[in-house]
């Protein structure tokens, strides 16, 4: 069963032999999504999924090769996740794989990163590809959801996803633009209220032109919880490299924990 839901940035400066320099900046973000994640596993969670949008720009669920690395970061630090399958009651698509990719996608090597800091033990990825359209990441979660639902275990989800790249003067994506700020407004009102509507109205076009590489990896979440009753905790929001990085949590409410 499913009882919360993480969400943390795509962000490789979370590690901080990348972050380097840059360390001290990154470490409000990196311990909001560390005592996020510490605080969800305290509702005695007994596995861990993640979710997030894979490097692969086709459509549909992608299957991450189970050990990857930061180097093309700068740095080669090794992760290790269990691969996605189909056919797994927990993770299962009720959907064939789409297709596989050689190298792990950013949101996994977060994710592994991430389980491995947090000792969650074995991680299981749905990795879906950049374009998927948003009715398909709504019927990704949807068949997610069933296979948690089929488990006794409960479950939490980590999503990996960052917000749009264009939020300050220097920011990546071209520097500040005001719709990529409305639309970040947006997304950030969304998680922080558990807010399944609107993420799954976000459209494809628009993320695509502001920088927001989440938007996959949140509709599918949004499928995965549904019209869940879920209390919404927003640990994080804010924009430290021009990024929008956001941290939040959503519980599940089934009427035993609180936090």
């Amino acid at each position: 069963m499913l009882a919360a839901v993480v969400f943390v940035p795509s962000a490789p400066l979370l590690v901080p032999e990348l972050a380097g320099p840059a360390a001290p900046d990154t470490e409000p973000v990196r311990r909001a999504a560390l005592d996020a994640v510490a605080a969800a596993n305290e509702l005695g969670i007994d596995r861990w999924v993640a979710v997030g949008t894979a490097d692969d720009a086709g459509p549909g669920p992608v299957c991450e090769p189970g050990r990857g690395t930061f180097a093309r970061f700068g740095v080669d630090v090794e992760v290790a996740i269990d691969p996605a399958v189909a056919t797994d009651p927990v993770v299962g698509t009720g959907a064939a794989v789409a297709g596989s990719v050689s190298r792990m996608s950013l949101s996994a090597l977060i994710a592994g990163w991430i389980a491995g800091r947090m000792s969650l033990g074995p991680l299981r990825v749905c990795s879906v590809g950049s374009t998927t359209p948003p009715a398909e990441c709504a019927a990704t979660g949807a068949a997610l959801a069933a296979g948690l639902d089929a488990s006794s275990e409960r479950v939490a989800v980590l999503v990996v996803g960052d917000g749009s790249t264009a939020l300050t003067d220097k920011a990546p994506g071209g520097g500040r633009r005001e719709s990529a700020v409305t639309l970040t407004d947006t997304i950030v009102a969304a998680l922080g209220s558990a807010d399944t509507t609107i993420l799954a109205a976000l459209d494809p076009q628009t993320c695509d032109a502001e920088g927001v590489g989440g938007r996959v990896a949140w509709q599918v979440a949004a499928g995965l919880v549904g019209d869940r009753p879920a209390r919404a905790v927003l640990d994080f929001a804010d924009a430290p490299f021009g990024v929008g990085y956001v941290v939040s949590t959503w519980i599940v409410d089934d009427g035993e924990h609180d936090r």
